[in-house]
């Protein structure tokens, strides 16, 4: 069964490596042109750290198949960072988005909540004619060795649909060098989501940092709606994409698993 219909809870050995929120528009040009000193001072009290890098697209290809064929370098875009004084939270902005990530998902009331205010604030400063894409992303990455099912194969504890051959009894995930679903899903007539599932190493960034040899499980649902869509809409929206993030999640993994994450009512 790909969705269920089990109640949400709350997670105490919750998996979730990040939540990423974003909402992109038509780009506005004094982001970037003019420093945010207005939004920064309407989100200041909530994060007070401030910081600001240019982001560097990847080249493009333009002309491909003619004689005019070129590698273009689009203009770098600055990103504007806000971050919570415990560095677990962190607004982005530029000219084309704004989205709220963190490291420490401690539900989804709370999580809106600390959107509410910014969003809010960006939509007054900036009167966004709309927005093209709003998107709700949930990384989970699930360690059999923090979840004490070190001795469990994945097909105990992934729902069979996301785990391609992996889901057969005679097929050794040892043996698997390489081994994941991608999933495109229509969920509604506005909804969308592209998945990501299957096994891997995470890597350490720093050189210098020992790496974790445990495969885990990823599983990274990108939920999002796309067109012009009313800014006094958007947290209908939100809700509507979280709405389908549970059912979707809950349809990915086992009892077995849902068990070992420790389920307690959501209140």
């Amino acid at each position: 069964m790909l969705y269920s219909d089990h109640p949400r809870v709350h997670y105490n050995k919750s998996q979730l490596a990040e939540v990423i929120c974003q909402f992109r528009f038509p780009t506005i040009l004094s982001i970037g042109t003019n420093d945010p000193t207005d939004f920064q001072e309407a989100v200041r009290s909530a994060f007070p750290q401030y910081a600001v890098r240019k982001d560097q697209p990847r080249p493009r290809v333009v002309g491909l198949g003619t004689s005019e064929a070129k590698v273009e370098v689009p203009q770098a875009i600055t990103n504007y960072h806000f971050v919570s004084a415990d560095g677990r939270w962190k607004l982005n902005l530029t000219n084309t988005f704004i989205s709220l990530s963190t490291i420490a998902y401690p539900g989804w009331e709370e999580f809106g909540k600390r959107f509410d205010l910014p969003l809010a604030q960006f939509i007054r400063i900036y009167q966004p004619a709309y927005f093209e894409r709003i998107g709700l992303r949930y990384t989970n990455i699930f360690s059999r060795k923090a979840l004490d099912l070190e001795d469990e194969p994945w097909r105990e504890l992934i729902a069979a649909p996301y785990l391609g051959v992996l889901a057969s009894e005679d097929v050794d995930e040892r043996s698997a060098r390489k081994c994941s679903v991608e999933v495109e899903l229509s969920l509604d007539s506005t909804c969308h989501v592209n998945l990501h599932a299957g096994p891997g190493m995470i890597k350490t960034n720093r050189p210098d940092a020992p790496q974790d040899p445990e495969v885990k499980f990823i599983f990274d649902m990108d939920l999002f709606m796309g067109g012009q869509l009313d800014p006094r809409f958007a947290a209908a929206g939100l809700e509507t994409l979280h709405g389908h993030s549970t059912s979707l999640f809950q349809g990915a993994i086992t009892d077995r698993l849902h068990t070992a994450l420790e389920p307690q009512s959501s209140t």
